[in-house]
């Protein structure tokens, strides 16, 4: 029988190290990031509200055929207190129910009030679309608005709590993460690996004063300073991004405003998608955030990302195997122990961000959360293949890749 020859010790050596020269510079990179865990601010609390917060704040949720998940965020908003001014559903044309819906809710609540946005002009995308218009039709009253998704489970003191916060640090800026509700296989598997992939890239929910360019946001529940978008035109900077919330938080930054990225986890919970196939599609196609960076910040992330979190589990797996074949070189023992360290670090984060996952009513399947570094190639592959194409559509519209 053919035995074919194992490649020379010289040989193993040399690739060993061309890959460490890739990618320990990324990886220092991303361990620059992991150690400002520690100070990260803690989640922002709810708060009850406070007479001097009295009608503040505008909220405003746009939609478009909603009806499936559009209640419990209604709901979540109607129990606000008085801080809250109005609640302005921005529909686009529904024609599953939704604006039934929201008619219905709004006779129990006076503050809803259901908007229709205008069509959609050529240049802009329908989300930033309705949130402008949602924007501009709010009352000039209201000093601060919120904008939530349709998909997000507002908890009580929600609005207080951003209030509080912001008054008190003096933000003009404040979005926060939201705590995740996943049900199904699929989703308990791969989402953590693609939320992983926002850690990689950027510094942690609560760490101070990022750079304008490497500001995040969160659109799910993004509370802003009335003047600060009106000096900027709305969102007209975020008119063409499909990740309005990072383009319009990093314009606002780079306005020398102050922009804070925070963990919403006590505060207001999200159920995004069905299934793993829906989140590989909806959510992956954004996660890139490309129309919110440079090609050049693109590629770097990308960089980090296939170095630090894509490649050391196989290259753990091919060091050990070769290692076990007798190979022996300093290179290769660096390789394997650097990624091995890495591997480990990668499971140790699993409890760090397993308080943004919603455990009170998790389903069988949720013991998969544990297993989803070994999503973590799959995951960034989705990063690589959304980073090389404009989206043609989004939540049943079409748009043309140069919009």
């Amino acid at each position: 029988m053919f035995v074919p020859d194992l490649p020379s010790e010289t040989f193993i050596s040399a690739v060993s190290l061309l890959i460490l020269v890739f990618t320990v510079p990324a990886i220092a990179i991303f361990f620059s990031r992991l150690l400002k865990g520690p100070q990260r601010r803690p989640p922002v609390p709810p708060q009850r509200t406070t007479p001097e917060q009295l009608a503040k704040v505008s909220v405003v949720v746009p939609t478009l055929n909603e009806v499936d998940r559009v209640e419990p965020c209604l709901a979540g908003l109607s129990a606000q207190s008085y801080e809250v001014r109005e609640i302005l559903i921005v529909d686009s044309n529904s024609t599953d129910g939704t604006q039934d819906l929201v008619k219905n809710a709004a006779q129990q609540d006076p503050r809803l009030r259901l908007l229709s946005d205008d069509p959609l002009p050529q240049d802009w995308v329908g989300r930033p679309w309705a949130l402008h218009n949602g924007f501009l039709s709010s009352s000039p009253e209201s000093e601060w608005i919120l904008g939530v998704d349709a998909d997000t489970q507002p908890q009580p003191g929600l609005v207080a709590g951003l209030l509080a916060i912001a008054q008190a640090e003096d933000y003009d800026l404040v979005s926060c993460s939201p705590q995740f509700i996943l049900e199904y296989p699929g989703e308990w598997w791969l989402q953590p690996a693609l939320l992983m992939t926002l850690l990689y890239r950027f510094d942690p929910a609560g760490t101070p004063n990022p750079q304008g360019d490497r500001v995040m946001a969160n659109g799910q529940c993004f509370f802003y300073k009335r003047s600060v978008l009106e000096a900027l035109g709305g969102y007209e900077c975020a008119k063409r991004s499909f990740c309005d919330d990072v383009t319009l938080a990093r314009s606002v930054a780079n306005q020398g405003y102050r922009v804070g990225f925070l963990d919403g986890q006590k505060i207001i919970k999200v159920r995004m998608y069905e299934g793993w196939r829906e989140t590989w599609i909806e959510w992956g196609r954004s996660l890139d955030l490309k129309d919110a960076c440079s090609p050049a910040q693109l590629s770097n992330d990308l960089w980090v990302l296939l170095s630090a979190q894509a490649l050391p589990l196989p290259l753990t797996g091919v060091g050990l195997g070769l290692m076990a074949l007798g190979y022996s070189a300093l290179p290769l023992t660096l390789l394997t122990g650097i990624n091995g360290a890495l591997v480990a670090i990668r499971w140790a984060l699993l409890f760090a961000i397993a308080p943004s996952y919603d455990w009170s009513n998790a389903t069988p399947a949720s013991w998969l959360f544990w297993l989803s570094p070994l999503a973590d190639p799959l995951a960034v592959l989705r990063i690589f293949l959304s980073a090389q194409t404009q989206p043609k559509s989004w939540r049943g519209r079409s748009y043309s890749v140069s919009s």
